[in-house]
């Protein structure tokens, strides 16, 4: 079997990959590199003339020459051999009949649990959405900002009190509403600074956050290991770094105690392999990122069923836009415009807060007919917070 042919899919918000062989069996992928898809899809375009004539199933030599031709590496780099890795899974997938997992060394678990993603611009908003999660069964809920998710036009400004003690009270009131049986996944969206981060930390222990997401900007690896030293609730971090060696980096700085694996940006579900063996060898667990499509849903399952050190897995709502132009649109962006459950075959049945897996060959979903037709894409403008004053705003 052959490779003769890769593809780039750009639809809506999302960038897809397809690979066709020779034998009529097509593998779909999908880039993780958000507002950089376009350059994400020239990358697979330069890949392509190396993978044009070789076998598909030699995956993990296929993700080595990728990830080392150039020794360059960098979100649309690593977005597109996410994609491309995750199309050559789903071929290898359905030549031998089977789902990825089985490939993987088998289940690990026979279904995967899910965290709700939850949002609201005010505290009223948030803990109605818990109350609801909790009522269809989640025993999670997720993407959880005790500082809001305030639209990205409305200049930020508030003292340092009602940062820290207004969002501890915010938590108060989600664990009040969510009980004891309902984890929450706090997400902090690299929102604060060091000191900040262990002064909430120590404030907010008392209502047991499952764990603290990103506190600070993922680009200082000393500081993200002083927080979690310091921090008595553990530490979620890693969606936006890309490499096995940066999470090993991590690691044995005990700077996480959940690895944020972003599949569709850390090499594809090769890649999210890798990065969970590292974190099972230090003890920590690992929560795939997940703020796409279906289709990248379909490929964090395939990991959540294969590795033993699973947590839980984020799961947006795919009946409406994506969670990333979601999370970062202005108020003015109508929330219900499209359903990405109308670009595809499947999406993931949940029963209880725990999403059913993929029992078809290869990854579990297909793109429908003309996708890129019946859903033009769209480049993703930027919208950028700011301060009162003018400055930039982490949000």
């Amino acid at each position: 079997m052959k490779i003769i042919d890769v593809r780039v899919v750009p639809a809506n918000s999302f960038l897809y990959v397809k690979v066709y062989t020779d034998e009529g069996i097509e593998g779909v992928g999908e880039s993780g590199t958000w507002g950089f898809l376009t350059a994400s899809a020239e990358a697979v375009e330069t890949f392509k003339t190396y993978l044009i004539g070789k076998d598909p199933l030699q995956i993990e030599h296929h993700w080595q020459y990728m990830y080392r031709c150039f020794h360059f590496r960098g979100a649309a780099v690593m977005g597109a051999i996410s994609a491309i890795d995750i199309a050559l899974w789903d071929i290898a997938g359905k030549y031998y009949g089977v789902p990825v997992y089985q490939l993987a060394g088998g289940k690990c678990r026979d279904k995967v649990r899910t965290y709700y993603h939850v949002s609201g611009s005010t505290t009223e908003e948030l803990v109605e959405q818990i109350k609801k999660a909790k009522a269809a069964g989640y025993t999670a809920v997720g993407h959880l900002s005790p500082f809001l998710d305030e639209p990205r036009s409305k200049p930020y400004y508030e003292s340092y009190t009602r940062m820290i003690d207004g969002a501890v009270d915010r938590v108060r009131q989600f664990r009040e509403a969510a009980g004891m049986d309902v984890d929450l996944c706090l997400e902090l969206h690299r929102r604060m600074k060091p000191s900040e981060a262990i002064d909430f930390a120590g404030k907010v222990a008392q209502y047991t956050p499952m764990f603290l997401e990103d506190p600070i900007i993922p680009d200082n690896f000393d500081d993200m290991a002083w927080i979690a030293d310091h921090s008595p609730v553990p530490i979620a971090t890693g969606e936006r770094i890309h490499t096995i060696q940066e999470y090993q980096m991590l690691l044995q700085r005990h700077s996480m105690a959940y690895a944020r694996v972003s599949v569709c940006i850390c090499g594809g579900i090769t890649g999210a392999r890798k990065i969970a063996h590292i974190a099972e060898a230090h003890g920590a667990l690992i929560v795939p990122h997940n703020p796409l499509s279906p289709v990248s849903t379909a490929a964090c399952l395939q990991v959540a069923a294969s590795v033993e050190n699973f947590a839980i897995q984020e799961l947006p709502d795919h009946e409406g836009i994506s969670a990333t132009e979601r999370y970062t649109s202005t108020d003015k962006m109508d929330q219900k415009s499209f359903r990405q459950s109308d670009m595809v075959t499947w999406v993931p049945k949940v029963e209880n807060g725990f999403a059913l897996l993929p029992q078809t060959p290869g990854i579990g979903v297909e793109l429908v007919d003309d996708v890129e037709t019946k859903f033009p894409f769209k480049r993703r403008s930027i919208n950028t917070r700011l301060h009162i004053d003018g400055s930039i705003v982490d949000q």
